[in-house]
Protein backbone atom coordinates (compact mmCIF):
# COMPACT_ATOMS: atom_id res chain seq x y z
CA UNK A 1 0.00 0.00 0.00
CA UNK A 2 1.31 3.42 -0.90
CA UNK A 3 2.56 5.63 1.86
CA UNK A 4 0.67 8.79 2.75
CA UNK A 5 2.12 12.00 4.04
CA UNK A 6 0.61 15.39 4.69
CA UNK A 7 2.84 16.90 2.01
CA UNK A 8 1.78 14.51 -0.72
CA UNK A 9 -1.71 13.21 -0.18
CA UNK A 10 -2.06 10.08 -2.25
CA UNK A 11 -5.81 10.29 -2.43
CA UNK A 12 -6.10 13.88 -3.61
CA UNK A 13 -3.08 14.35 -5.84
CA UNK A 14 -3.58 14.90 -9.55
CA UNK A 15 -1.07 12.17 -10.33
CA UNK A 16 -3.58 9.54 -9.21
CA UNK A 17 -6.25 10.61 -11.70
CA UNK A 18 -5.98 8.15 -14.56
CA UNK A 19 -6.27 9.76 -17.97
CA UNK A 20 -7.56 6.76 -19.83
CA UNK A 21 -9.86 3.85 -19.44
CA UNK A 22 -8.40 0.37 -19.20
CA UNK A 23 -11.38 -1.61 -20.41
CA UNK A 24 -11.49 -3.53 -23.65
CA UNK A 25 -11.91 -1.31 -26.69
CA UNK A 26 -15.06 -3.14 -27.73
CA UNK A 27 -16.93 -1.87 -24.68
CA UNK A 28 -19.08 1.25 -24.90
CA UNK A 29 -17.54 4.35 -23.48
CA UNK A 30 -19.85 5.58 -20.76
CA UNK A 31 -19.66 9.15 -19.59
CA UNK A 32 -21.65 10.04 -16.51
CA UNK A 33 -23.90 12.98 -17.25
CA UNK A 34 -26.30 13.13 -14.36
CA UNK A 35 -28.38 11.12 -11.96
CA UNK A 36 -32.05 10.51 -12.64
CA UNK A 37 -34.82 8.26 -11.42
CA UNK A 38 -35.06 5.02 -13.36
CA UNK A 39 -37.30 2.16 -12.33
CA UNK A 40 -38.00 3.67 -8.94
CA UNK A 41 -34.41 4.29 -7.95
CA UNK A 42 -31.53 6.61 -8.73
CA UNK A 43 -29.55 5.23 -11.62
CA UNK A 44 -26.74 6.54 -13.75
CA UNK A 45 -27.92 8.04 -17.00
CA UNK A 46 -25.17 7.39 -19.49
CA UNK A 47 -24.33 8.87 -22.81
CA UNK A 48 -22.95 5.90 -24.70
CA UNK A 49 -20.78 6.15 -27.72
CA UNK A 50 -19.07 3.41 -29.67
CA UNK A 51 -15.39 4.08 -29.99
CA UNK A 52 -12.29 2.16 -30.92
CA UNK A 53 -10.36 4.19 -28.39
CA UNK A 54 -11.38 3.65 -24.82
CA UNK A 55 -10.50 6.63 -22.71
CA UNK A 56 -11.84 9.55 -20.80
CA UNK A 57 -8.95 11.95 -21.25
CA UNK A 58 -10.30 13.20 -24.58
CA UNK A 59 -13.64 14.29 -23.13
CA UNK A 60 -12.77 15.31 -19.57
CA UNK A 61 -10.15 17.64 -18.26
CA UNK A 62 -9.17 17.35 -14.61
CA UNK A 63 -8.25 20.48 -12.71
CA UNK A 64 -5.99 19.64 -9.80
CA UNK A 65 -7.96 19.46 -6.53
CA UNK A 66 -7.15 21.60 -3.57
CA UNK A 67 -6.86 20.69 0.07
CA UNK A 68 -8.76 23.71 1.40
CA UNK A 69 -12.22 22.39 0.67
CA UNK A 70 -12.79 23.69 -2.84
CA UNK A 71 -14.93 21.42 -4.99
CA UNK A 72 -12.83 19.68 -7.61
CA UNK A 73 -13.47 21.14 -11.05
CA UNK A 74 -14.16 18.42 -13.57
CA UNK A 75 -14.82 19.85 -17.01
CA UNK A 76 -17.20 17.67 -18.98
CA UNK A 77 -18.54 15.89 -15.89
CA UNK A 78 -21.52 17.35 -14.08
CA UNK A 79 -21.28 17.40 -10.31
CA UNK A 80 -23.70 15.33 -8.29
CA UNK A 81 -26.71 17.46 -7.35
CA UNK A 82 -27.87 16.55 -3.85
CA UNK A 83 -31.43 17.58 -4.73
CA UNK A 84 -31.71 14.62 -7.08
CA UNK A 85 -31.53 12.17 -4.18
CA UNK A 86 -34.49 13.18 -2.07
CA UNK A 87 -37.43 11.96 -4.17
CA UNK A 88 -36.60 8.28 -4.64
CA UNK A 89 -34.52 7.07 -1.70
CA UNK A 90 -32.16 4.16 -2.27
CA UNK A 91 -32.17 1.55 0.46
CA UNK A 92 -29.29 -0.82 1.29
CA UNK A 93 -31.63 -3.69 0.43
CA UNK A 94 -31.99 -2.30 -3.10
CA UNK A 95 -28.27 -1.72 -3.42
CA UNK A 96 -27.31 -5.24 -2.43
CA UNK A 97 -30.18 -7.17 -3.97
CA UNK A 98 -27.94 -8.56 -6.71
CA UNK A 99 -25.62 -10.09 -4.09
CA UNK A 100 -28.31 -10.97 -1.53
CA UNK A 101 -27.55 -14.70 -1.73
CA UNK A 102 -23.85 -14.02 -1.25
CA UNK A 103 -24.61 -12.00 1.88
CA UNK A 104 -26.82 -14.77 3.29
CA UNK A 105 -23.97 -17.23 2.88
CA UNK A 106 -21.65 -14.73 4.53
CA UNK A 107 -23.88 -14.42 7.59
CA UNK A 108 -24.01 -18.19 8.07
CA UNK A 109 -20.26 -18.51 7.71
CA UNK A 110 -19.58 -15.67 10.16
CA UNK A 111 -21.70 -17.33 12.83
CA UNK A 112 -19.84 -20.58 12.28
CA UNK A 113 -16.40 -18.96 12.33
CA UNK A 114 -16.94 -16.86 15.46
CA UNK A 115 -19.38 -19.00 17.41
CA UNK A 116 -17.35 -22.18 17.08
CA UNK A 117 -14.65 -20.73 19.33
CA UNK A 118 -16.59 -19.32 22.26
CA UNK A 119 -20.28 -18.56 22.93
CA UNK A 120 -19.38 -15.37 24.79
CA UNK A 121 -17.44 -14.11 21.79
CA UNK A 122 -20.38 -14.95 19.56
CA UNK A 123 -22.74 -13.02 21.81
CA UNK A 124 -20.43 -10.03 21.73
CA UNK A 125 -20.04 -10.17 17.96
CA UNK A 126 -23.75 -10.72 17.45
CA UNK A 127 -24.41 -7.49 19.32
CA UNK A 128 -22.64 -5.70 16.47
CA UNK A 129 -23.84 -7.98 13.66
CA UNK A 130 -27.49 -7.48 14.64
CA UNK A 131 -27.33 -3.76 15.41
CA UNK A 132 -28.56 -2.61 12.03
CA UNK A 133 -25.30 -2.91 10.12
CA UNK A 134 -25.62 -2.83 6.35
CA UNK A 135 -22.78 -5.27 5.59
CA UNK A 136 -21.53 -2.62 3.18
CA UNK A 137 -17.92 -3.77 3.08
CA UNK A 138 -18.52 -7.46 2.29
CA UNK A 139 -21.23 -6.39 -0.17
CA UNK A 140 -18.64 -4.27 -1.95
CA UNK A 141 -16.34 -7.29 -2.06
CA UNK A 142 -19.08 -9.31 -3.75
CA UNK A 143 -20.08 -6.52 -6.16
CA UNK A 144 -16.52 -5.79 -7.29
CA UNK A 145 -15.76 -9.53 -7.42
CA UNK A 146 -18.66 -10.16 -9.77
CA UNK A 147 -18.14 -6.99 -11.81
CA UNK A 148 -14.45 -7.75 -12.43
CA UNK A 149 -15.02 -11.49 -12.86
CA UNK A 150 -17.18 -10.69 -15.89
CA UNK A 151 -14.12 -9.22 -17.59
CA UNK A 152 -12.44 -12.62 -17.43
CA UNK A 153 -15.50 -14.72 -18.19
CA UNK A 154 -15.83 -16.14 -14.68
CA UNK A 155 -19.37 -17.28 -13.90
CA UNK A 156 -19.05 -17.81 -10.15
CA UNK A 157 -17.13 -16.44 -7.21
CA UNK A 158 -14.17 -18.33 -5.86
CA UNK A 159 -13.73 -19.56 -2.31
CA UNK A 160 -11.13 -16.82 -1.87
CA UNK A 161 -13.63 -14.11 -2.83
CA UNK A 162 -16.01 -15.35 -0.14
CA UNK A 163 -13.30 -15.73 2.48
CA UNK A 164 -12.10 -12.20 1.77
CA UNK A 165 -15.61 -10.84 2.45
CA UNK A 166 -15.73 -12.71 5.76
CA UNK A 167 -12.29 -11.43 6.77
CA UNK A 168 -13.25 -7.85 5.92
CA UNK A 169 -16.43 -8.02 8.02
CA UNK A 170 -14.58 -9.54 10.99
CA UNK A 171 -11.97 -6.78 10.86
CA UNK A 172 -14.67 -4.13 10.63
CA UNK A 173 -16.57 -5.63 13.56
CA UNK A 174 -13.41 -5.84 15.68
CA UNK A 175 -12.65 -2.19 14.95
CA UNK A 176 -16.15 -1.13 16.02
CA UNK A 177 -15.86 -3.00 19.31
CA UNK A 178 -12.51 -1.36 20.05
CA UNK A 179 -13.70 2.07 18.88
CA UNK A 180 -16.60 1.97 21.31
CA UNK A 181 -14.23 1.12 24.16
CA UNK A 182 -11.85 3.96 23.26
CA UNK A 183 -14.68 6.45 22.78
CA UNK A 184 -16.51 5.23 25.90
CA UNK A 185 -19.66 4.98 23.79
CA UNK A 186 -22.68 3.45 25.43
CA UNK A 187 -24.76 3.16 22.24
CA UNK A 188 -24.16 2.04 18.67
CA UNK A 189 -27.04 2.27 16.20
CA UNK A 190 -29.38 2.68 19.13
CA UNK A 191 -28.24 -0.48 20.93
CA UNK A 192 -25.98 -0.93 23.92
CA UNK A 193 -22.36 -1.45 22.98
CA UNK A 194 -20.44 -4.65 23.67
CA UNK A 195 -18.41 -3.16 26.52
CA UNK A 196 -21.57 -1.76 28.08
CA UNK A 197 -23.17 -5.22 28.09
CA UNK A 198 -20.21 -7.47 28.79
CA UNK A 199 -17.64 -5.15 30.33
CA UNK A 200 -14.48 -3.59 28.94
CA UNK A 201 -12.34 -6.70 29.46
CA UNK A 202 -14.60 -8.94 27.37
CA UNK A 203 -15.02 -6.24 24.72
CA UNK A 204 -11.26 -5.78 24.28
CA UNK A 205 -10.68 -9.54 24.18
CA UNK A 206 -13.54 -10.02 21.71
CA UNK A 207 -12.07 -7.40 19.40
CA UNK A 208 -8.58 -8.90 19.76
CA UNK A 209 -9.93 -12.36 18.98
CA UNK A 210 -11.67 -11.20 15.83
CA UNK A 211 -8.54 -9.40 14.63
CA UNK A 212 -6.50 -12.56 15.31
CA UNK A 213 -9.07 -14.85 13.70
CA UNK A 214 -9.25 -12.69 10.60
CA UNK A 215 -5.44 -12.64 10.38
CA UNK A 216 -5.31 -16.44 10.55
CA UNK A 217 -7.85 -16.81 7.73
CA UNK A 218 -5.99 -14.12 5.80
CA UNK A 219 -2.74 -16.05 5.99
CA UNK A 220 -4.52 -19.14 4.69
CA UNK A 221 -5.52 -17.31 1.53
CA UNK A 222 -1.85 -17.68 0.55
CA UNK A 223 -1.79 -14.52 -1.57
CA UNK A 224 1.06 -12.31 -0.45
CA UNK A 225 -0.32 -9.18 -2.13
CA UNK A 226 -3.67 -9.46 -0.34
CA UNK A 227 -1.99 -10.42 2.94
CA UNK A 228 0.11 -7.25 2.81
CA UNK A 229 -2.91 -5.19 1.78
CA UNK A 230 -5.17 -6.29 4.64
CA UNK A 231 -2.36 -6.33 7.21
CA UNK A 232 -1.72 -2.68 6.39
CA UNK A 233 -5.37 -1.92 7.11
CA UNK A 234 -5.08 -3.22 10.67
CA UNK A 235 -2.00 -1.04 11.14
CA UNK A 236 -3.91 1.92 9.66
CA UNK A 237 -6.65 1.54 12.27
CA UNK A 238 -4.13 2.01 15.05
CA UNK A 239 -2.46 4.92 13.24
CA UNK A 240 -5.82 6.62 12.80
CA UNK A 241 -6.67 6.31 16.47
CA UNK A 242 -3.27 7.66 17.49
CA UNK A 243 -3.60 10.62 15.11
CA UNK A 244 -7.04 11.37 16.47
CA UNK A 245 -5.99 11.13 20.09
CA UNK A 246 -2.99 13.40 19.52
CA UNK A 247 -5.01 16.20 17.91
CA UNK A 248 -8.04 16.56 20.20
CA UNK A 249 -9.21 20.18 20.59
CA UNK A 250 -6.45 21.26 18.20
CA UNK A 251 -7.93 24.11 16.16
CA UNK A 252 -4.86 24.21 13.91
CA UNK A 253 -5.57 20.78 12.43
CA UNK A 254 -5.47 20.96 8.63
CA UNK A 255 -7.83 19.39 6.11
CA UNK A 256 -5.12 17.12 4.73
CA UNK A 257 -4.52 15.76 8.24
CA UNK A 258 -8.24 15.11 8.58
CA UNK A 259 -8.27 13.27 5.24
CA UNK A 260 -5.31 11.11 6.23
CA UNK A 261 -6.99 10.21 9.53
CA UNK A 262 -10.24 9.48 7.65
CA UNK A 263 -8.34 7.25 5.26
CA UNK A 264 -6.77 5.31 8.12
CA UNK A 265 -9.99 4.90 10.08
CA UNK A 266 -12.52 4.32 7.28
CA UNK A 267 -11.35 4.39 3.68
CA UNK A 268 -8.37 2.05 4.07
CA UNK A 269 -10.55 -0.99 4.78
CA UNK A 270 -13.04 -0.15 2.01
CA UNK A 271 -10.22 0.35 -0.49
CA UNK A 272 -8.66 -2.96 0.55
CA UNK A 273 -12.05 -4.65 0.14
CA UNK A 274 -12.50 -3.51 -3.44
CA UNK A 275 -8.88 -3.99 -4.45
CA UNK A 276 -8.63 -7.46 -2.91
CA UNK A 277 -11.79 -8.53 -4.73
CA UNK A 278 -10.32 -7.47 -8.07
CA UNK A 279 -7.07 -9.29 -7.33
CA UNK A 280 -8.90 -12.56 -6.69
CA UNK A 281 -10.81 -12.10 -9.95
CA UNK A 282 -7.48 -12.06 -11.77
CA UNK A 283 -7.97 -8.54 -13.11
CA UNK A 284 -4.98 -6.70 -14.56
CA UNK A 285 -3.03 -4.22 -12.47
CA UNK A 286 -4.67 -1.11 -13.89
CA UNK A 287 -8.17 -2.33 -13.07
CA UNK A 288 -7.00 -3.50 -9.63
CA UNK A 289 -5.73 0.02 -8.89
CA UNK A 290 -8.92 1.57 -10.25
CA UNK A 291 -10.92 -0.55 -7.83
CA UNK A 292 -8.63 0.55 -5.01
CA UNK A 293 -9.22 4.18 -5.97
CA UNK A 294 -12.98 3.61 -6.09
CA UNK A 295 -13.01 2.14 -2.58
CA UNK A 296 -10.75 4.87 -1.24
CA UNK A 297 -12.81 7.74 -2.65
CA UNK A 298 -16.08 6.12 -1.65
CA UNK A 299 -14.71 5.57 1.86
CA UNK A 300 -13.59 9.18 2.20
CA UNK A 301 -16.95 10.41 0.94
CA UNK A 302 -18.73 8.16 3.44
CA UNK A 303 -16.64 9.50 6.32
CA UNK A 304 -17.31 13.12 5.39
CA UNK A 305 -21.05 12.40 5.13
CA UNK A 306 -21.00 10.69 8.54
CA UNK A 307 -19.28 13.75 9.98
CA UNK A 308 -21.93 16.02 8.46
CA UNK A 309 -24.74 13.89 9.88
CA UNK A 310 -23.18 14.23 13.33
CA UNK A 311 -24.32 17.88 13.15
CA UNK A 312 -27.54 17.60 11.17
CA UNK A 313 -29.29 14.55 12.61
CA UNK A 314 -30.90 14.04 16.00
CA UNK A 315 -29.61 11.67 18.65
CA UNK A 316 -32.48 9.32 17.83
CA UNK A 317 -31.52 9.23 14.14
CA UNK A 318 -27.84 8.76 14.90
CA UNK A 319 -28.36 6.14 17.60
CA UNK A 320 -25.92 8.11 19.77
CA UNK A 321 -25.68 11.68 21.10
CA UNK A 322 -25.41 14.34 18.39
CA UNK A 323 -22.10 16.20 17.88
CA UNK A 324 -20.29 13.47 19.79
CA UNK A 325 -17.01 14.03 17.95
CA UNK A 326 -16.98 17.76 18.59
CA UNK A 327 -17.82 17.34 22.28
CA UNK A 328 -14.78 15.07 22.65
CA UNK A 329 -12.48 17.41 20.73
CA UNK A 330 -12.35 15.44 17.48
CA UNK A 331 -12.53 18.16 14.84
CA UNK A 332 -14.04 16.95 11.56
CA UNK A 333 -14.51 18.58 8.16
CA UNK A 334 -17.50 20.83 9.04
CA UNK A 335 -15.60 22.23 12.04
CA UNK A 336 -12.34 22.69 10.14
CA UNK A 337 -14.14 24.69 7.45
CA UNK A 338 -16.09 26.76 10.00
CA UNK A 339 -12.90 27.62 11.90
CA UNK A 340 -11.63 29.42 8.79
CA UNK A 341 -14.46 31.94 9.09
CA UNK A 342 -15.33 32.22 12.78
CA UNK A 343 -12.58 33.09 15.32
CA UNK A 344 -15.04 32.77 18.19
CA UNK A 345 -15.39 29.06 17.45
CA UNK A 346 -11.69 28.58 18.16
CA UNK A 347 -12.04 30.17 21.59
CA UNK A 348 -14.96 27.92 22.49
CA UNK A 349 -13.23 24.72 21.35
CA UNK A 350 -9.91 25.55 22.99
CA UNK A 351 -11.76 26.10 26.27
CA UNK A 352 -12.97 22.49 25.88
CA UNK A 353 -16.57 23.66 26.31
CA UNK A 354 -16.00 24.71 29.90
CA UNK A 355 -18.86 27.21 29.88
CA UNK A 356 -22.49 26.04 30.12
CA UNK A 357 -24.13 25.99 26.71
CA UNK A 358 -20.84 26.43 24.88
CA UNK A 359 -21.16 23.14 22.97
CA UNK A 360 -24.57 24.14 21.62
CA UNK A 361 -23.15 27.52 20.64
CA UNK A 362 -20.26 25.84 18.80
CA UNK A 363 -22.69 23.60 16.90
CA UNK A 364 -24.71 26.62 15.77
CA UNK A 365 -21.55 28.43 14.65
CA UNK A 366 -20.50 25.44 12.53
CA UNK A 367 -23.90 25.48 10.87
CA UNK A 368 -24.08 29.25 10.36
CA UNK A 369 -20.54 29.67 9.04
CA UNK A 370 -20.98 27.39 6.03
CA UNK A 371 -19.08 24.45 7.50
CA UNK A 372 -21.81 21.99 6.54
CA UNK A 373 -22.07 23.25 2.96
CA UNK A 374 -18.33 23.10 2.35
CA UNK A 375 -18.17 19.60 3.80
CA UNK A 376 -20.96 18.62 1.40
CA UNK A 377 -18.81 19.87 -1.46
CA UNK A 378 -15.92 17.76 -0.22
CA UNK A 379 -18.15 14.67 -0.05
CA UNK A 380 -19.36 15.35 -3.60
CA UNK A 381 -15.78 15.82 -4.82
CA UNK A 382 -14.81 12.36 -3.58
CA UNK A 383 -18.03 10.92 -5.00
CA UNK A 384 -17.21 12.33 -8.44
CA UNK A 385 -13.84 10.61 -8.31
CA UNK A 386 -15.40 7.31 -7.22
CA UNK A 387 -17.74 7.38 -10.23
CA UNK A 388 -14.79 8.07 -12.52
CA UNK A 389 -12.96 5.05 -11.14
CA UNK A 390 -15.78 2.73 -12.25
CA UNK A 391 -15.79 3.69 -15.91
CA UNK A 392 -13.46 0.87 -16.90
CA UNK A 393 -15.89 -1.82 -15.79
CA UNK A 394 -18.32 -3.29 -18.32
CA UNK A 395 -21.93 -2.23 -17.95
CA UNK A 396 -23.73 -4.67 -15.65
CA UNK A 397 -26.09 -4.82 -12.70
CA UNK A 398 -23.02 -5.09 -10.47
CA UNK A 399 -21.41 -1.91 -11.80
CA UNK A 400 -24.78 -0.17 -11.52
CA UNK A 401 -25.00 -1.18 -7.85
CA UNK A 402 -21.49 0.20 -7.27
CA UNK A 403 -22.56 3.48 -8.86
CA UNK A 404 -25.73 3.53 -6.79
CA UNK A 405 -23.61 3.10 -3.66
CA UNK A 406 -22.15 6.53 -4.39
CA UNK A 407 -25.66 7.94 -4.87
CA UNK A 408 -26.91 6.29 -1.68
CA UNK A 409 -24.12 7.89 0.33
CA UNK A 410 -24.83 11.41 -0.93
CA UNK A 411 -28.56 10.87 -0.58
CA UNK A 412 -28.02 10.67 3.19
CA UNK A 413 -27.29 14.44 3.19
CA UNK A 414 -29.72 15.45 0.43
Amino acid sequence: MMSLTSKSIAFVGKNLIFGGCCCNASFDRCIVRNYAKVNGGSKIVCCKRRSTQCGVSSVMKIVEPTLNGGTQAIQGLNGLDLKNYSDAPISPAQLFDVVADDLKTLNKNLQSIVGAENPVLMSAAEQIFSAGGKRMRPALVFLVSRATAELLGLNELTVKHRRLAEIIEMIHTASLIHDDVLDESDLRRGKETVHQLFGTRVAVLAGDFMFAQSSWYLANLENIEVIKLISQVIKDFASGEIKQASSLFDCDVQLDEYLIKSYYKTASLIAASTKGAAIFSGADNIIVEKMYEYGKNLGLSFQVVDDILDFTQSAEQLGKPAATDLSKGNLTAPVIFALEKEPKLRDIIESEFSEPGSLDEAIELVKSCGGIERAQELAKEKADLAIRNLQCLPQSTFRLALEDMVAYNLQRIA
